[in-house]
């Protein structure tokens, strides 16, 4: 059966991979991208309808919101647009950037949407890492004003999201509500290119980059859990790898009031009036 589905940062890697199968699949793809000529390309090769926004404006992502209102119900809302920054730095809206664009963006667009969400029994998935591993939630320091390092806190931003999937379950699902985060594998793509750290010197070798994933490999779990309604192969509020519900994971995900916490947090920063 054909569903809608809306995928962020699908202008490029696994965004835009998981979009050609999907749709080669037959399903209603709505692209979100940042960058107008890759977006555009995508959507120029898929036939699929696209809309812009970059998650480093609040602005843009409560005009996208808007605009993907206009489509009716959904049935997958894909949060796949995230990134890596070397350097601390504040988007205009007066956050870390690593904590916005991977963390507040798709938690205030799932809660522009939530109505649209809710009225067709939706997925919400999150492109997640296993990076997560290496993260800390500090909720004193949630744009680490002090002790930043790129990947501790991309790192914190991917277990943010499998706080959000937990806390997204724990609320809605009930009232039919899914959510679903995974880690796509290291996959060769411009992830991290720009970064003069370890991590973008292993993404620049071409040795290393010949034992990544490709694109359409990454994009498969996306694919999966986009395509498959949660209860048939996959179930709500998991983090996975693999296919499979990872074995190891951050123990903070095991922290059920930290989840609920970092939501409350999140919905304050943003000035949002409180999820019921």
């Amino acid at each position: 059966m054909s569903r809608r589905i809306i995928i962020t940062g699908a202008s490029d890697g696994i965004g835009a991979a998981a979009a050609r199968q999907l749709v080669r699949d037959g399903h209603n793809v709505i692209l979100v991208g940042r960058s107008p000529e890759k977006t555009k390309a995508v959507a120029e090769e898929t036939g699929a309808p696209h809309h812009l926004a970059d998650f480093a404006r609040l602005d843009e992502v409560r005009r996208l919101a808007d605009e993907l209102k206009q489509y009716g119900p959904i049935d997958v809302l894909a949060n796949n647009a995230g990134g890596v920054f070397q350097e601390r730095r504040e988007t205009v809206d007066g956050f870390e950037m690593t904590f916005q664009v991977n963390h507040l963006a798709p938690f205030l667009l799932t809660h522009l949407l939530l109505d649209r969400l809710m009225e067709s029994n939706a997925s919400v998935i999150q492109t997640s890492s296993v990076g997560n591993r290496a993260g800390k939630v500090d909720l004193g320091n949630l744009g680490f004003a002090k002790g930043y390092a790129p990947m501790r806190a991309y790192g914190t931003a991917k277990l943010e999201n499998i706080l959000f999937t937990q806390e997204l379950h724990r609320r809605f699902h009930e009232r039919g509500l899914s959510s679903a985060a995974f880690h796509p594998g290291v996959v060769a793509s411009s992830f991290a290119g720009s970064s003069t750290d370890l991590m973008g010197k292993v993404y620049a070798s071409r040795l290393a980059r010949s034992f990544m994933r490709t694109n359409e490999q990454g994009a498969d779990q996306l694919v999966w859990l986009a395509s498959t309604p949660a209860g048939e192969g996959w179930e709500s509020g998991q983090y996975y790898e693999k296919r499979k519900p990872a074995r190891r994971i951050n123990r903070q995900t095991r922290d059920a009031a930290l989840a609920r916490a970092l939501w409350a947090r999140s919905e304050q920063v943003l000035g949002l009036t409180p999820a019921a």
